[in-house]
């Protein structure tokens, strides 16, 4: 009984912030405009002061979802399965001091950990422990650690290479410090840039964009101070500059997204709210060449927040603006220089002035549609778009079967005609988009996606989850 009852406090803890649908501009105490609130844990809850950055993993064996977040003093890791009801599973403390700024990327089933404490290195530490945590909250250890560099203020990871980037550390002069992850318990250094300005954040991707005389090539795009980098990286031995991207009234370029197309980079400067007096500002540059990145237009918000990390997924870009929380974006006419704010949760409701509180960061690939915030205040969110059903919703009126399926799956209702079947990967990318004229059967061939964990919408309100064998 002695055992129980710290188990029941914290889950009390936990639970205390739980659903809470967005109703008249209201999530309790919290201003939005279609995004639900389902759930919320405190800073308190994870033994910490402050909060940072967050990412997400989603277990390929059973399509779990789990947040991870950053803290002052180390890594919370939460099962998010069940977006109302949230389990936290453990924390893993920093490997040195505390630190306002934490960094946390995942590749192949592992979490990399960075920060700007003296020391700190980069720390790995399996994913799949997770599986089998049976007295939460756990303190972890890591499982490896990489100690090429020290601080470092944030980590980038490219999936398609299995390597990692480094980015403002001490090393290169501040510049993408490479290190090869392919094993990711026995990470390796692999050289580094050093020849553009310190790197305060990017994006690596192997180029498929409209430029194509850089077609195929590992491309590293950083926010670098006072101007968008642009470099080959493919060949760890010789990265080669390409270009520099640069913008009127710049303060401190802090970080951008490609667009999915490669075309645009969508870019934050940290300091022109408040140094310039801007409303949040956004600026999109065109990369139809490489060789020559050209401004194609500034998008300025009617609130003064200062904006900070943004992430593009589909036609929708995700940011996280401090005293104004989260920002969604409709982009699917950027090529007209149009941007339009669609949804928002504002996890610091108090103000939305140019100063340093509230959204950190977002992550918002969850194939489920479950978006996560984390706060530098008030901790980890979790928001979901009202339209979306809260979870697999097996009481509902869609069959489907068979669930494993292998060649063709079959969508039935009784009642509900069926007009769109949505299926998503685990990484939250749109593979298949189908539209129906009020059936209320169809079958859906499924024979070409691999093998593991899908996510269907089904008229945009049902989620199922379906398998592949």
């Amino acid at each position: 009984m002695k055992k129980i009852l710290p188990i029941l406090a914290l889950l009390i803890a936990t639970y205390s912030f739980a659903q809470t649908p967005c109703e008249n501009g209201m999530a309790g105490q919290y201003p939005c405009n279609g995004l639900d609130l389902l759930s919320r844990i405190s800073l308190n809850t994870f033994g910490s002061d402050r909060g940072n950055d967050s990412w997400g993993w989603t277990d390929p064996l059973d399509g779990k979802e789990y947040a991870l977040m950053g803290l002052g003093n180390g890594t919370a890791f939460v099962d998010i399965t069940d977006p109302v009801n949230p389990i936290y599973l453990g924390k893993l403390p920093t490997h040195t001091d505390s630190s306002t700024w934490r960094d946390i990327k995942v590749y192949n089933d592992h979490a990399f950990i960075v920060s700007e404490a003296g020391g700190h290195g980069m720390q790995v530490f399996d994913l799949t422990r997770l599986r089998n945590v049976t007295n939460a909250p756990e303190i972890f250890t890591e499982d490896a650690h990489y100690d090429g560099f020290g601080n470092c203020h944030n980590i980038v990871i490219n999936e398609d290479t299995g390597y990692a980037y480094a980015v403002g550390t001490s090393t290169f002069g501040g510049g993408p410090h490479f290190v090869n992850i392919q094993d990711p318990l026995n990470p390796v250094g692999a050289g580094g840039f050093s020849d553009d300005n310190y790197c305060h954040d990017a994006q690596v991707v192997i180029y498929n964009g409209p430029d194509s005389d850089y077609t195929g090539r590992e491309i590293l795009f950083g926010s670098n101070e006072d101007r968008v980098s642009i470099v080959d990286v493919t060949n760890k031995n010789n990265p080669i500059a390409i270009s520099n991207g640069f913008y009127g009234s710049v303060d401190y370029t802090h970080q951008g997204w490609l667009t999915e197309d490669q075309r645009y980079f969508i870019l934050g400067d940290e300091l022109d709210e408040s140094n310039f007096g801007f409303n949040t500002r956004t600026i999109i540059f065109d990369l139809s060449d490489l060789d020559n990145p050209e401004i194609h237009f500034e998008y300025e918000a009617d609130i003064a927040a200062i904006d900070h990390n943004g992430y593009v997924k589909g036609n929708e870009f995700y940011l996280s603006s401090y005293r104004a929380g989260l920002r969604v974006f409709d982009i699917s006419d950027i090529d007209n220089e149009n941007m339009v704010e669609t949804k928002f949760f504002d996890t610091y409701p108090t103000s939305n002035s140019a100063r340093f509180d509230g959204a950190w960061s977002v992550y918002p690939y969850f194939a489920s549609g479950s978006i996560v915030i984390s706060d530098i205040d008030s901790g980890l969110f979790v928001v979901r778009d009202h339209l979306l059903g809260v979870n697999d919703n097996s009481v509902s009126n869609f069959a489907i079967a068979p669930n494993p399926a292998t060649e063709v799956v079959t969508i039935s209702s009784e009642k509900e005609p069926l007009v769109q079947v949505e299926i998503f990967n685990v990484l939250g990318q749109k593979i298949m988009d189908l539209n129906f004229t009020e059936s209320l059967s169809e079958n859906i061939n499924v024979s070409n996606l691999q093998s593991g964990m899908y996510v269907m919408k089904i008229n945009s309100t049902t989620t199922k989850r379906l398998l592949i064998d």
